[in-house]
């Protein structure tokens, strides 16, 4: 979507959209030639990955090198970043997208008197995308699944465990999908799913921050209103979550710290419980929360704790994550989660703990309306989940949750016949494989490092200035209640800025930090 449209990005238009055929007919050739004999090869037991080009036949490699040449000539008439230098060159800033298991986001920073211009190129592309390049995106993406998840010591792990917890659900299947379904997609298959998804009847626009509402929506009448639904909307969902009828265990081992996640079902987007896990998780959370004071500082067993709930559009989920301290183990942790469990199903709340709590999610919901940036992505995400109208309603639902509701829902949802649990450990006695600047480079497109490394850079020097490793823990745990919503092409920079937050801290508690007060005492 960001290689242009029928007109953008390229210098003949006619000739680009005969290459766009050669080259879609070979992809066919070499879809049905993978099926027919790749795959029969794959089951014989002979090769590993039938896409795989090291595992090419000679008819396959003349197919390759045909598709080659055939870029190559396109690649002579192809106006490289077209979209994006149209955009800059008129003062616009950040243009972007990201992928959640509800929606994809586009989103861009234009000056106010430039909303024409945003009109035309949006619509444009949503009218007539060029596919072009589809290869070599095909291949970014490609990368892009394997840097998930190999980029963080965590990452085949996590995909697997998140595949076991949802068993029915379509939320099983990864955001970035498997490698096998990208490499085996055709032009006709992507064009058939931007048909049905990315029309009209599926679209929700937003727009925050200077402008005039009859000149906006106008200029969305008449741009937007070029687009035709081409086919029907998407079918409704079917298949939900079936319930766990036992606990699930899951155990593996990483180039990582130890840790343990334990994983309830919840509630999805709106249902009346929500609001009752998402005071339960801040509850928990923070340094005036209950797992800091016990697990951290009481009982010292672990390093960090946290409880996090994720209402998405169809079904939720409610998660305690942890990590050891000294010679704590997962099993100790685990057992002082289930003892914080029963004291929330058989202790009211006090009324104090209960206010400080709603307190701060006032406070949360009224920074959430100081910038352009916040108000677009919940206007957009919320109402992709169900409608917008809910960020009103949202808040009085908070308010009005009872120490007798937290009881009730904690009964109900957190029973150990319901529930998952990951255990990871140390591989064998090797060090933790730590991530460098460069990881975090290498995992972004050409665009997003430009874009994202500096404020990363930034981020870091300001993390080594830090001096309070309270303030930084909690930072680490307000990054991880928010990982689920993190697209997946920046999951590597979060996890290397956790990486040098806890570096951080453990220097200021070993005292080897001379700059900070003290340290050379």
């Amino acid at each position: 979507m960001f290689k242009g449209t029928d007109s953008i990005g390229t210098s003949d238009p006619a000739r680009d959209d005969d290459f766009r055929e050669r080259l879609a007919e070979i992809r066919e050739q070499i879809r049905a030639y993978t099926l027919d004999v790749q795959y029969k090869r794959l089951y014989a037991g002979e090769i590993a990955n039938p896409w795989d080009p090291a595992n090419d036949t000679d008819e396959l490699r003349e197919l390759r090198a045909e598709m080659t040449a055939l870029e190559d000539q396109q690649s002579e008439i192809t106006i490289k970043n077209e979209f994006d230098s149209v955009y800059t060159g008129n003062g616009a800033s950040g243009m972007n997208a990201g992928t959640g298991q509800d929606f994809t986001i586009y989103y861009i920073n234009v000056p106010s008197n430039k909303l024409e211009l945003w009109a035309w190129m949006e619509s444009d592309r949503l009218m007539d995308p060029s596919l072009r390049e589809l290869d070599a995106e095909r291949l970014v993406v490609a990368e892009e699944r394997r840097q998930v998840l190999e980029s963080t010591p965590t990452g085949k792990l996590d995909e697997q465990f998140n595949s076991m917890f949802w068993v029915a659900s379509p939320y099983n299947w990864p955001i970035v999908g498997w490698l096998s379904d990208i490499m085996a997609y055709t032009q006709d298959d992507f064009l058939e799913y931007f048909e049905t998804h990315y029309q009209p009847a599926n679209l929700t626009g937003v727009i925050v921050g200077d402008f005039k509402p009859e000149e906006a929506k106008q200029l969305v009448e008449s741009y937007f209103g070029r687009i035709e639904n081409k086919r029907a909307k998407p079918d409704p969902l079917v298949t939900h979550s079936v319930p766990l009828l036992g606990e699930i265990r899951f155990s593996g081992e990483c180039d990582c710290q130890d840790q343990i996640e334990v994983r309830y079902r919840s509630v999805p987007f709106g249902h009346p419980d929500e609001a009752v896990f998402d005071v339960i998780a801040d509850l928990l959370n923070g340094r005036t929360g209950r797992l800091y004071k016990s697990l951290i500082e009481e009982d010292a067993i672990a390093a960090q704790a946290s409880g996090s709930n994720r209402s998405m559009r169809y079904a939720g989920m409610f998660s305690f994550s942890a990590r050891p301290k000294g010679d704590a183990d997962l099993a100790s942790l685990e057992a002082a989660w289930y003892e914080e469990i029963e004291r929330l199903k058989a202790e009211p709340v006090s009324d104090r703990e209960l206010q400080k709590v709603k307190n701060g999610q006032a406070a949360d919901t009224f920074r959430g309306l100081q910038d352009n940036s916040s108000l677009f992505f919940q206007l957009a995400i919320t109402e992709a989940y169900g409608g917008y109208e809910y960020l009103n309603e949202y808040p009085k639902r908070i308010a009005a949750v009872t120490a007798e509701d937290i009881m009730r829902v904690a009964s109900e949802y957190f029973e150990e016949h319901e529930r998952a649990v990951s255990h990871y450990t140390r591989r064998g006695d090797g060090e933790q494989t730590l991530l460098t600047i460069d990881d975090v480079r290498e995992s972004l497109s050409e665009e997003m490092a430009g874009m994202m490394m500096p404020r990363l850079e930034g981020e870091v020097a300001r993390i080594k200035e830090a001096t309070d490793p309270e303030a930084l823990r909690a930072q680490i745990q307000d990054m991880e209640a928010q990982a689920d919503m993190i697209p997946p092409q920046l999951k590597t920079a979060m996890e290397y800025i956790k990486q040098q937050t806890q570096a951080r801290i453990d220097e200021l508690e070993s005292g080897a930090d001379s700059g900070a007060e003290g340290g050379d005492q």
